[in-house]
Order: C-alpha cells, then structure tokens, then sequence
C-alpha cells in the first residue's frame, strides 16, 4: 500500500494487517503491545531489528514492551494518540485524498521563503487560512519550523524526539497533508525544517534499546552525539526525508545545524538517496543550515546535493550594520562591515576560510564565489536571530526605520534567494521569544535557569537582577507574547510596500536570475555599497545601499541621457538626488542597465 519500502515503524500491509518494525539492538526480547490485543511477541532478525505482523489496522494503538518495566511509543511513530510518552497509531498514508494532485513544484529560483511558527499561526488550520493572504503578497514558499512531536502544547520545535510524527497540538496527520494541499492549489511550495543532528530532552527513549543510536566521543551543544556511522541510524534519517517529501508532498527541506554531524559523507549520500527516490518531474529542494560555511555540499552534481544554505554571514553584516551590536557572534563583523557586506553579495559566504574572531579565532568556511547568487538563502530575520536574544526583539525595535527599509529592499531585490519571518512583511513589533511547555518541573527549572546564565557573558545582563527579568521560556504568556500581530498604524504600509517589492521580484529580477553571476562591488563610504551583477539575459542589475546617516558619492553612468537604465526602486528623495550623484543617507536604490560595463 505504500510506494516505499520504509525500514522503521508500522507499515499497513493490507487493509487488516500492519508489519511492526523496529530496531533494538541493546534487547534480546521485544513485544508489541497492541490495543485490545494479547502482546505479540517480536522475531529477532539480523543487525538488532525485531519485527512482527499483526492483525490489525490503521487507527490501531501500540507500544513497544522493551523492558518489564517500559513500553515505548514507536521512534518512528507517524502520529501519537497523546504526547511522546503515549501510544502510537497505525496510519494509513493514502487515506487523505489529495485535490492538486499535478502539482510539480516550482523551479528554485522563483522562490520568496516565508518562515513561519506553526503554533504560533493557529497551527495548522490556522496557517491554511493565511494562505491566500501570502499569496496575494508575493510569497511563493512558506516554510515550517520543525513540527516533530515534542513534550507538551508549546515549543520552537527543535526538542522533537519523534522526528515521523506531526505533533497533535498542530493538528492531524491529515490537516498537514490538507495544508500542503491548499498552499500547492495557491501555486505555493512547502518546506519543512528537520533536525537532524539531536534529539530532545524529554521523551527520548531510544537509548533504553539501541545505545548504539549514540556516541559518547564527540559533544553537541544539546547532548548525545548521533552516530551516523551507523548504517541504521543513517537509514532512520535517510528516510525521514524521503517520508516528509513523498507522504506530505513538501517541496523541500531545510536540514537543521548540519555542522553538528560528524559524518559529512552522510549529508551527500542522504541528498543522493532523497533525490533518487522522489520522481525526477518533481521540484525538491534541500536547503542546509551549516556554520562550517562548505560550499562543497552546494555544488550541483548529476546526482544533485544541496540547493542553497541559509547564509548567517549576511545576516550577522546586516544587523552589525543596522544596530552597531558588537558582542557574541557579532564580534567577528564589527570590521569593515561594509566590505564584508558587498562581499557576501558578491561571493555568498563572507569567511571561505579566513580566520573568524567569534568563536575562538578558528579558521572558518571555502571559497564560494564560483557558486550562482541563488545558492544562497538571505535574511533580515529569522527564529534564531529574533528568539535567541534575551527579549526576543524584533529589527523594527532595534533600528532606524530608514534603514530598516532600505536594507529590506536589498534583501528582496539582490539575486540572493530571499527569506522573511512571520510577521516582518508588515512590520511586527512583538518579540518572538524562546518558548517551551516541559511537563517535568525539574527540567523547565533547568531551561529556565540556564536560559538566563547563558546571557551572563554579555556586558548587558552581566546584573544578576536584570537576568531575571529574561521570560520564562515554559511560562504559557511568553508563547502568547510570540504572536505576531498586524495592530499597528503602520502594518499596513508596511505590507504594501511588501507587495510593491516582490511585484518588481517577480517581473524583473526572477526573469533574469538563472545565470546571474557577480560583476564588481565598490565601497562609495562608511556602511554603503554598490553591487553589480550581470543577470541571465546580459543586463546588468545594481544595487546600491547606504544605512549610515550621512549621504554618499555615488556614480550613476546609467541613468544618463540614452544609456538606458531603468531604475526598479528608490527610497523616498534619492531620485531628486540622482543628478548631484548622491545616495542620501538610509537608503537604496536598484537600477536595471541594459549594457554591461566595467565600474568607474
């Protein structure tokens, strides 16, 4: 019934019939515990794997018995009847009746990503319901934080510890499936955040029965080490992706901290095994979070690797540039960040192998000015760079809203594949905070307290008093004060200047952008740029950049009598300020050339 054969959990063999599978390789004896049925015990098969078949059918409740005292839920449960400590169902994955059953995809470089919190949007009736509104907009991929069942009603997602299992607070199996659908009706793509390099610390029980699962050798900021040396542990992961695109149709994944997996190789042979499974007249994209900065692993092959990584380079410039922070992370931007700037809009990673300050002075990243504009996915903001500050502040609390805007028109403009967060396309003013919903009291203390610490370091909070005013990440009104909410005068200016951008996107730039490649950059003053590129039909797009308070020189040879340069957008008074060449100060400009010239 199913159009892979998948090596974890229960698979419906027939419409009464389900084989039960998993993989104990700490156990000599396993049953599994089905709902209204004696335990049946579980066959031993080579390499640690138990398996069973059972009369019964998809709705059916079961637990793995792997221990006279523990029966887990299955790791490779698609649905839980309650939380992660409870029963698992037998899902039957053909039962939603899909309506746009043509969709193909769309090719990667018409995509506009829109970061979204699942629960944060009304889950997942409640983001089917604005998607017409994203639509309207300009957005053409919306993409969902992980949605992996985690412990209790509310969490970022990244303490998933079911990684098959759409978690019950979002919803049923089927309103995913149903909000995938609708989004392709609306001629929008879904991607689907996975994390791949931990699991959560609650409800985590694999190591009860496969301590193989696991390495103690190598540390991870958020626990034990997977081991993926192990052909099983790969094969668990392996296939949780071709599940997420096969079953749920998404139209890409993004893979979370990828930095964190020591098995490099794995990452290559999982984006082969991924592409080969899924037919080749789909579109799917494979989207990296990586700090190692590897262009290696987006270098298109014949079997395909990686589409893009998100590029944190570009954000830490940006906001260096907006805000003047210069702690954490930071740190290693404070200098000529406007070189940095137009490096990373030339080249995609601002370190391909120098020496980074933050952390450690290590050396960090390759070269990457060989790979297209569109191997890199930039952003403004994300649920990182919002939630893990200590209040969760959002850009449009931080920064001068000139320059706000005119750094957003750089974002949406620059061949670069663009990302907004929920919310900044009219201009949100509520935190996005870290929130969580433990049900252990001992680990929401732990979480809390150590939320709180790991701010000591910068001179801010360095009163103790002051860390204690940080939220509390598993208190329900830190959740609610997360919502994004367009309630102000100015959300809907904001949002029309939205549209008005990804409008001239959608005509202008995307038109050109396969075969867009770097053509030169100039720094024209303190925290201003000029960036060229030739795009795919031989016109050359620039855009020129100024988030300082003061104006610039700036050379505008194309927009002379007869040289036919067709200026896409101009922040208010730059126009007037074209024929003094002037770039005033919190402000961008983006001209179409028609010919390609050498800069002056």
């Amino acid at each position: 019934m199913s159009t892979f054969e998948y090596s974890y959990g229960a698979q419906l063999m027939a419409p009464n019939r389900t084989r039960f599978r998993l993989w104990a390789p700490s156990k000599q004896k396993i049953n599994v515990e089905i709902d209204g049925m004696p335990p049946v015990a579980m066959n031993k098969l080579d390499d640690g794997w138990f398996e069973a078949e059972a009369a019964c059918g998809a709705g059916t409740l079961y637990k793995y018995r792997v221990s006279d005292d523990l029966a887990v839920p299955d790791p490779a449960s698609r649905a839980q009847a309650g939380d992660v400590h409870d029963a698992s169902i037998v899902c039957d994955p053909h039962f939603y009746q899909w309506q746009c059953k043509d969709w193909k995809g769309r090719p990667w470089h018409e995509t506009v990503l829109y970061e979204l919190h699942v629960g944060a949007l009304g889950g997942f009736e409640g983001v089917s319901n604005q998607l017409a509104a994203l639509a309207d907009l300009g957005i053409t991929a919306i993409e969902l934080m992980p949605v992996a069942d985690f412990p209790g009603p509310r969490n970022w997602g990244y303490d998933g510890v079911l990684p098959y299992a759409p978690d019950k607070a979002y919803g049923t199996p089927e309103q995913l499936k149903a909000l995938v659908d609708k989004a392709h009706d609306l001629g929008i793509m879904v991607f689907l955040d996975v994390v791949y390099n931990h699991f959560g610390p609650d409800g985590n029980y694999l190591g009860a029965y496969a301590e193989a699962f696991f390495r103690d050798d190598i540390k991870t900021p958020w626990g034990q080490a997977i081991d993926f040396r192990r052909k099983q542990v790969r094969d668990f992961f392996t296939e949780n992706a071709i599940y997420w695109l096969q079953e749920y149709r998404f139209d890409g994944l993004r893979f979370d901290a990828v930095h964190a997996i020591s098995e490099k190789d794995w990452l290559i042979e999982m984006s082969e095994r991924v592409r080969a499974a899924i037919p080749r007249d789909r579109h799917i994209h494979l989207v990296l979070e990586n700090d190692d900065n590897s262009a290696m692993l987006l270098e298109r092959t014949a079997t395909g690797l990686f589409d893009a990584q998100w590029n944190d380079d570009m954000h830490h410039a940006l906001h260096v540039m907006l805000t003047g922070e210069k702690e954490g992370y930071y740190a290693g931007y404070i200098n000529q960040p406007e070189e940095k700037l137009a490096r990373g809009l030339a080249e995609g990673f601002i370190y391909q192998g120098e020496t980074s300050l933050y952390p450690g002075g290590a050396l960090r990243g390759e070269p990457s000015a060989h790979l297209p504009p569109t191997s890199f996915v930039n952003f403004l903001q994300n649920h990182d760079q919002i939630g893990n500050r200590a209040f969760g502040e959002r850009l449009t609390t931080l920064a001068n809203p000139h320059a706000l805007r005119a750094a957003s028109a750089l974002l949406l403009l620059a061949p670069q594949i663009p990302m907004l967060f929920m919310g900044e396309e009219f201009g949100a003013t509520q935190p996005f905070l870290y929130f969580t919903s433990h049900l252990t009291p001992e680990l929401a203390d732990a979480v809390r307290n150590g939320r709180r610490e790991e701010f000591a370091r910068f001179n801010a909070f360095s009163d103790p008093a002051l860390r204690e005013r940080i939220p509390d990440p598993n208190a329900e009104q830190t959740f609610l004060n997360s919502i994004p909410v367009a309630d102000s005068e100015l959300a809907g200016s904001w949002r029309d200047w939205t549209k008005a951008m990804l409008t001239i996107r959608r005509e202008e730039i995307v038109p050109r952008l396969q075969g867009a490649q770097s053509l030169d950059t100039r720094i024209v003053g303190p925290r201003a740029i000029k960036v060229r590129w030739t795009m795919g039909d031989g016109t050359v797009l620039m855009i020129a950049v100024n988030l300082s308070d003061q104006p610039v020189v700036i050379s505008y040879d194309h927009l002379a009598d007869g040289q036919g340069g067709t200026i896409l957008y101009a922040s208010d008074g730059v126009e007037d300020a074209v024929p003094s060449n002037q770039l005033p100060a919190h402000a961008c400009i983006a001209v179409l050339e028609k010919e390609q010239g050498a800069e002056s």
